[in-house]
């Protein structure tokens, strides 16, 4: 099984950019479906953008639309999320998930992804 590892998370002023990777521990990315998640405190943990196998298919929540962007390298084996003019409120733990299969219905579902990393905290000051 796979077990996703993140990293790139920080402190970032509004307005401001972080790029978050995805690596794998165990076995390959590129057999997975990835997601990203968040997490503010308080809060339940929402779908952020998912990507398939071959990275030409990508979707976003509507609150990142336009500002972050999804992206995998196959052959480096790593996923990464571009977030650029970042907002106080993207402030969270910012988890990668992993799933072997794809449903266009349950990408955006939590309960879609088999495995998941520890999360990288993602703060955005005013």
């Amino acid at each position: 099984q796979v077990q996703p590892v993140e990293s790139g998370g920080g402190l970032v002023q509004a307005g401001g950019s972080l790029r978050l990777s995805c690596a794998a521990s165990g076995r390959t990315l590129s057999n997975y479906v990835i997601g990203w998640f968040r997490q503010a405190p308080g809060k339940e943990r929402e779908f952020v953008a998912a990507i398939n196998w071959s990275g030409r298919t990508t979707y976003y929540a509507d609150s990142v639309k336009g500002r972050f962007t999804i992206s995998r390298d196959n052959a480096k084996d790593t996923v990464a999320l571009q977030m650029n003019s970042l907002k106080p409120e993207d402030t969270a733990v910012y988890y990668c998930a992993a799933s072997p299969s794809w449903d266009s219905a349950r990408f955006y579902y939590t309960t879609f992804y088999n495995y998941w990393g520890q999360g990288t905290q993602v703060t955005v000051s005013s």
